[in-house]
């Protein structure tokens, strides 16, 4: 499902328990000098990525001072996160001229300790050859197994100009391990310049015609079901915040469309990406 770009408000996108990805929570918060947002998500944890700017987090009185270093689009550095525990309240204050903030969320019933992250784990793969070159900047990753209870928070560049990600085409919609996890999944896109846009598919079934959205500079793209890859036009860059929620475990197994898993083997360093995901 493709979500346009719209004034949300500061109120969520993805909301609890949403028809479409029940196991996602999002939200983009908007905030000037000074101005303040607070939140509780019950049943749900959450991380809190400033794109741009900086603020003070506080969850439940534990301080996390100036997160976020960020100019003026998620470019101009790297990421800083703050895992918020389940239905606790957490308060942002903008300490930049502005700030825009991503709030994720996954569905989770037990309460965690908050901690902050302000070193991503930085994972490149693929190729200029095979238009797959990218870089992936994980927020709550690997290193972050053991704190965490189902969410998965990513950054996914592409580099250069053009090209593919999440290819060879991969699902992950239904419970069937060892093949395969259950985890939903929403992205929002950015591009470089703002008027660049592209294209997610998403074919329901191998070798059977699908979908395809057209996504813009802010596009909220919530996958449920399918094999899901996505494109930039040529001359324009493109990155995507990933929110993975899982039904059952966080580790993510993803299960390759069958016409193309031999691809695999074609693209360079997509094995240590793959194995990334935990």
């Amino acid at each position: 499902m493709h979500i346009a770009p719209y004034d949300n408000q500061n109120k969520p996108i993805v909301d609890v328990e949403d028809s479409t990805v029940p196991l996602n929570y999002f939200n983009i918060v908007k905030l000037k000098r000074g101005e303040a947002f607070e939140y509780q998500v019950p049943g749900y944890e959450t991380c809190i990525v400033p794109a741009t700017g900086s603020i003070d987090v506080d969850i439940e009185g534990v301080p996390f001072p100036k997160l976020g270093k960020r100019g003026e689009d998620v470019w101009d550095g790297d990421p800083e996160g703050v895992y918020v525990p389940v239905g606790s309240k957490a308060q942002l204050i903008c300490v930049s001229d502005e700030t825009e903030v991503f709030i994720a969320g996954a569905r989770y019933d037990k309460v965690l300790d908050p901690f902050d992250v302000r070193q991503h784990d930085l994972v490149q793969y693929g190729s200029d050859d095979t238009k797959t070159h990218r870089k992936i900047k994980h927020i709550l990753g690997q290193k972050q197994h053991d704190k965490v209870g189902r969410l998965l928070v990513s950054e996914l560049f592409t580099v250069g100009q053009g090209g593919w990600s999440g290819f060879p085409s991969h699902k992950h919609d239904t419970n069937r391990l060892p093949d395969e996890t259950r985890h939903d999944e929403t992205y929002n896109f950015r591009f470089k310049p703002n008027w660049g846009s592209g294209l997610q598919m998403l074919q329901r079934e191998d070798n059977e015609p699908g979908d395809a959205y057209h996504i813009v500079d802010g596009s909220t793209i919530c996958i449920d079901t399918g094999y899901h890859p996505c494109c930039v036009l040529p001359g324009y860059e493109m990155y995507y915040f990933t929110i993975l929620g899982g039904l059952s475990q966080r580790s993510l197994v993803q299960y390759f469309q069958p016409t193309h898993a031999y691809q695999i083997e074609t693209i360079p360093g997509i094995k240590d990406m793959i194995a990334k995901f935990k």
